[in-house]
Parts: structure tokens; C-alpha cells; sequence
């Protein structure tokens, strides 16, 4: 096999490692000596072409791909909700589409962000977001990986997901570095 593009990484699965089939969002099990490319590397998590096949490997499973873990968040002490506002928008520029590259934020995927504080310290975020496509199959798998990269963020206990689809999202929602990056401008 000569890869699935130019810029695809070949690898040997190091373990036996959890995967996600795209667009499906089944989750299967990819044996330790499995052979592949990385297509992408974004935010943390990998997608790879095995065997014709599109699989998201999340990034705690980095290692079983001989790559390194993302390093922990830190958040400051003093941080404000400003601060942990911003460390939330940063954070779900992080979450990619693995079949996308390019961010749920800069696709216009996000349409609103807010943070509560709750009674023990902690803080909640709420997210509203929607995709691209209603019927698309990695949509539990990227409200699931946003729930976790704000889970990330110190003194965010809980963050709530809410998958909308009014107003339905279209290509003007875009970035125009997004555009650029898809073909689109």
C-alpha cells in the first residue's frame, strides 16, 4: 500500500488500541502490530487509513501510534471567568472533524459558549453546537470530544453539550481561514 496521501505517516500499532470508524462512529478494536498511515493530526487525536478504512484514534491512546500525549492544561490561580472563557474557546479549537481539517470553531460549528459558577468553586460550561450535516455519524464522537477537552480545563467540573440544529448551519458560517483551507474562498 503507498499510503492514503503525500503527507500520510506509516505506523505500527505499539498495542492493541481502541478506534473510532468514520464517518460510522463505531468503535473497534485495532490490533497491536496493526499497519496504517496518519492522514491527520489535529487537536490531539489522530485520524488514520487502515486497511481502506478512516479511523479517529483519541490522543490518550497517542503512544500505542509511538506519538506523545498532549500536555496537561494549567490554569493560574487567579484565573477570572474571562480567563477560563478563553482556555474553553482555545480548547474546542481543538476539536476537529476527522474527516475535516479544520476546527469546529473556525467550520462556525460553535454557536454560543457560556460559563456558570457553581456553588462548590467549580465552574460549568454550556456549548451549544450543531455539524455540518444533520445525519452526520462522528456527531456523538465530537459533542463527546468536546465534552472532554473543556472537562480538561482546571476548575471546569461539568460542561453541557447541546447539539442544535436551528438555524441549520451553511458554508457562509465559515471562517474564511476555514474556507481557504477547504477549497471554499
Amino acid at each position: 500500500m503507498s499510503g492514503f496521501s503525500l503527507s500520510s505517516e506509516p505506523f505500527t500499532l505499539l498495542r492493541d488500541c481502541d478506534a473510532v470508524m468514520v464517518p460510522q462512529g463505531e468503535t473497534v478494536r485495532l490490533p497491536a502490530g496493526q499497519i496504517g498511515y496518519i492522514t491527520q493530526a489535529l487537536g490531539g487525536s489522530f485520524t488514520v487509513y487502515v486497511d481502506g478504512n478512516l479511523f479517529r484514534i483519541a490522543g490518550d491512546d497517542a503512544e500505542a501510534l509511538g506519538k506523545e500525549k498532549p500536555a496537561p492544561i494549567e490554569v493560574p490561580a487567579d484565573a477570572t471567568d474571562a480567563d477560563v472563557e478563553k482556555l474553553a474557546w482555545d480548547q474546542l479549537r481543538t476539536v476537529f472533524d476527522p474527516e475535516i481539517p479544520v476546527n469546529v470553531v473556525e467550520l462556525g460549528l460553535v454557536y454560543d459558549l457560556s460559563l456558570e459558577q457553581r456553588d462548590d468553586g467549580q465552574r460549568k460550561v454550556y456549548v451549544k453546537l450543531t455539524l455540518t450535516a444533520p445525519g452526520c455519524g462522528m456527531g456523538d464522537i465530537l459533542v463527546d470530544d468536546a465534552r472532554t477537552k473543556l472537562e480538561m480545563i482546571p476548575t471546569i467540573a461539568e460542561a453541557d453539550i447541546d447539539l442544535v440544529f436551528d438555524p441549520p448551519w451553511n458554508h457562509s458560517m465559515m471562517s474564511d481561514a476555514a474556507k481557504l483551507e477547504t477549497g471554499m474562498l
